[in-house]
């Protein structure tokens, strides 16, 4: 039972509030206990529940069909810092984000109030790594292992490609924009039947246009050695490509309606989400 001044937060908080891709298991597949923080009671953990006796202002909290939540600033909050590592403190982040309920720049402005809080300068660091545009949980250990284990910078995660004449030729998972490569997550089902010859189609259409392909599988995400090879060997690929073969651009058209970043979903009408948010690449 949570106390009168207290709160769920944390991932439980987030994943009644439909974070998506939030469910209390790890990404290792360990469950996580709920966390209850009570400022002003002495309550014990227990099984399955984990207990929080930080500062908690009341306008942090909030009730939901009858369950006593921490808002989604601080439930990300809390999750960020105590994360294990820098790279699942930003997994959390675009988590998030992904969801519109939180934005970097909210979550920037919260960092701010929280002088001297445990975690705090981890947070600052995740969020310096953050991304708001993500599509699936694989995409962030694909952008993190370029831009922090090979400390790539102009990384961008799904953002729409065009050609010279404004034609969309898709939207990769992460882009490269220094170099022009174009790193894609390949799970299970993309490796058999009509999905995997639609993705040999759409790594045809980005070739032509003059972008190198390097592609993550599952067993990268536990050792991404040979990963981080491929993609070394794919920039150093494109820079090989003389400047008049890049065919391509993320500048849109005019008629294009852009969805990448937090403010640019929450203006859109709920019409406008059921038909830009499909995930169609």
């Amino acid at each position: 039972m949570v106390p009168t001044d207290g709160a769920l937060t944390g991932w439980a908080a987030l994943a009644w509030s439909g974070v998506k891709w939030v469910d209390g298991i790890d990404r290792y597949g360990a469950s996580m206990p709920a966390t209850i923080v009570t400022p002003g009671h002495y309550t014990r953990a227990r099984g399955g529940i984990a207990i929080s006796h930080e500062r908690l202002l009341p306008t942090e909290r909030r009730t939901d069909t009858s369950v006593v939540l921490t808002d989604p600033l601080r439930s990300t909050a809390y999750e960020v810092r105590y994360a294990p590592n820098l790279l699942e403190a930003v997994r959390w982040i675009d988590l998030v984000a992904a969801s519109d309920l939180v934005s970097i720049e909210e979550l920037t402005a919260y960092a701010a109030t929280l002088t001297a809080w445990t975690g705090v300068e981890h947070l600052r660091e995740a969020l310096a790594h953050a991304d708001e545009n993500v599509w699936s949980p694989m995409e962030v250990d694909l952008r993190l292992t370029w831009t922090v284990r090979l400390r790539l910078g102009h990384v961008v995660t799904n953002r729409a490609i065009f050609d010279l004449e404004g034609r969309h030729i898709g939207t990769p998972d992460v882009l490269d924009l220094e170099r022009g490569v174009v790193g894609e997550y390949d799970g299970g089902v993309h490796l058999a039947g009509k999905q995997r010859a639609k993705d040999l189609v759409r790594e045809g259409a980005f070739r032509r246009a003059g972008l190198e392909y390097v592609t993550m599988i599952a067993a990268d995400r536990r050792d991404p050695t040979d990963f981080k090879r491929r993609t070394l060997e794919a920039r150093a690929r494109a820079l090989r490509l003389p400047a008049d073969e890049r065919l391509w651009t993320i500048d849109p058209p005019r008629w294009w309606v852009p969805t990448n970043t937090v403010r640019d979903r929450r203006a859109l009408t709920q019409a406008q989400r059921a038909h830009f948010l499909r995930r169609v690449a």
